[in-house]
């Protein structure tokens, strides 16, 4: 018999909770520790659409990237979204894990998916704190070439970038919002810094840097750790079906 506790243990053997950033609520949510599993879902985020496709699946678990629960809980009621949603999680004996910012951390994490989908091999870090990956690609590549490559391996609808005028070879990485960590890209000598949430200033910090930065969708940089993740709890618990959603998409659009 599998439990929540079971696929919270191994998670936390990933991802481990001592990594977690100060600000962040990763972990074992909401739920039934003891709770047996036939079905988990796996998201980004315990969004109400992921939490309805929980329940057509009879997934006793969500296992998402973003928390669940943030900020503190002032109350719990069906006067808000956020209280329906985990009220209809607590009535139907769903469970819920989050690995949030240790697993952005973590070897062989958001950020290693993310530079792996990208084509390049990691050479190190980013940032002091672990967050963020640096590497090189196997050729230089011309900077159209290489938006060609993210938009098809991380299915994003559009990208924002600048130009700097280069080549695309070493590159840094950071899923979700890391333009704050340009500077650093630029003093570890990288040509190209791929990210997301990038503000105007920084777009133009960029082209002072003589770095090509890319936006390319908080969502896109970080949903492709969910399939790596979901193939580990695979190969962990052959007996229980890990499905990633087939509803959550990136929240943005473009016209």
């Amino acid at each position: 018999m599998t439990t929540v506790r079971d696929v919270f243990t191994e998670l936390c053997a990933m991802a481990p909770l001592s990594l977690q950033m100060d600000f962040d609520n990763s972990g074992f949510l909401l739920g039934y520790a003891g709770q047996e599993l036939r079905c988990v879902l796996l998201a980004l985020d315990v969004t109400d659409e992921v939490v309805e496709e929980a329940l057509r699946r009879k997934a006793g678990l969500i296992v998402s990237h973003h928390p669940l629960i943030f900020q503190p809980l002032k109350a719990v009621t069906d006067e808000s979204p956020e209280g329906k949603r985990m009220l209809k999680l607590i009535e139907n004996r769903i469970a819920v894990i989050s690995m949030h910012t240790n697993l952005d951390i973590a070897e062989g994490g958001v950020n290693d998916v993310l530079m792996k989908a990208l084509g390049a091999s990691t050479e190190g870090v980013l940032d002091e704190d672990g967050c963020g990956r640096i590497g090189v690609l196997d050729a230089r590549i011309p900077l159209d070439s290489f938006l060609r490559r993210c938009r098809e391996s991380l299915g994003c609808r559009g990208l924002r970038y600048v130009d700097a005028g280069r080549p695309v070879y070493r590159i840094a990485a950071m899923g979700g919002s890391g333009a704050s960590s340009l500077e650093r890209a630029a003093a570890l000598g990288c040509d190209t810094y791929v990210t997301s949430d990038v503000k105007y200033h920084q777009f133009q910090r960029a082209l002072e840097l003589n770095v090509n930065l890319i936006d390319a969708d908080h969502f896109s940089t970080e949903d492709p750790v969910v399939s790596a993740v979901a193939e580990r709890l695979r190969r962990a618990f052959p007996e229980v079906s890990f499905i990633v959603s087939e509803v959550h998409r990136p929240v943005i659009r473009f016209a």
